[in-house]
């Protein structure tokens, strides 16, 4: 899809001031969790907490910092810290969700179908903190796959446990092709994705998923749906933040890659919300 005009003019002009003296922008990416394995020795006998490279580099080609947000354990054993998530809300720019583990059911108070669906409900916790403190620091958030579902469920909404199971009418959303997994969505009319991406037909994404936002939550509005089964692919909060959760994965498109949507868009208006506090 061709990128806008209008939109390639605004992202040289921020790279522009960006160069020219403004202050270089610092973006917070909450952390993948590996919990420690029964019976394992050595690392995997840690609790590990990482980025997904591609993600971190999305973000990163906009010549902004990217800080990793690790959790906070006021009571850990071998060294206790003061430092709150709220820090890290005053001191980032914006955050962004990126995707992992499932959201545990018993994050939206329903009982895992299959216990392979159990999720990660230390992760949501976590998540679900520093989601609330930048929402409240005035910040901007965006919800990458499983960031999406976080940002539905923080708000009341539930999930579809799994896609095959509880819809099967839809089409596949994930399989072993994994990033090479591609379906088409299309924008809710009047939504904001509509009005970033004007008169796009329907476009395809890199979209890996078997679990979906079911129950919408209070105050989000379905910004994207997959064409043709209606799965909800998009939601944004309303009012005069940035809440933007987004269910494929912006950071596989290739630049340039004309087959796919060019989510250049979306993180320039992520950047920009998050180098000006009183975007609306």
């Amino acid at each position: 899809m061709q990128r806008p005009l209008a939109t390639r003019l605004r992202a040289f002009g921020d790279r522009v001031a960006r160069r020219m003296g403004a202050p270089t922008l610092k973006i917070g990416i909450s952390a993948r969790i590996l919990h420690p394995q029964p019976g394992a020795a050595g690392l995997q006998a840690k609790t590990l907490q990482y980025l997904e490279q591609t993600a971190a580099h999305w973000v990163m080609s906009r010549d902004v910092l990217v800080v990793m947000v690790p959790t906070v354990d006021k009571d850990g054993l071998l060294h206790r810290s003061n430092m709150r998530l709220a820090d890290y809300a005053r001191h980032l720019d914006g955050l962004v969700l990126q995707g992992g583990a499932d959201v545990s059911p018993a994050s939206y108070g329903e009982a895992p179908l299959r216990p392979e669906w159990a999720g990660d409900r230390l992760r949501d916790e976590y998540e679900m903190e520093l989601l609330q403190e930048f929402i409240e620091a005035g910040k901007p958030v965006l919800g990458i796959c499983r960031g999406a579902q976080l940002i539905n469920v923080a708000f009341g909404g539930t999930l579809v446990q799994d896609i095959a199971t509880q819809l099967p009418a839809a089409q596949p959303h994930v399989s072993d092709a994994y990033e090479k997994l591609r379906h088409a969505v299309r924008f809710e009319p009047g939504g904001h994705l509509a009005q970033l991406y004007p008169g796009a037909a329907p476009a395809l994404v890199t979209s890996i998923h078997h679990q979906a936002i079911g129950k919408v939550g209070r105050g989000l509005a379905v910004e994207a749906r997959a064409a043709p089964d209606g799965v909800v692919e998009a939601v944004r909060a309303g009012g005069a933040g940035f809440v933007l959760g987004v269910q494929w994965h912006p950071e596989f498109h290739a630049p340039g890659d004309g087959a796919v949507l060019d989510c250049a868009p979306i993180l320039d208006e992520f950047l920009r919300a998050a180098g000006n506090p009183a975007w609306i």
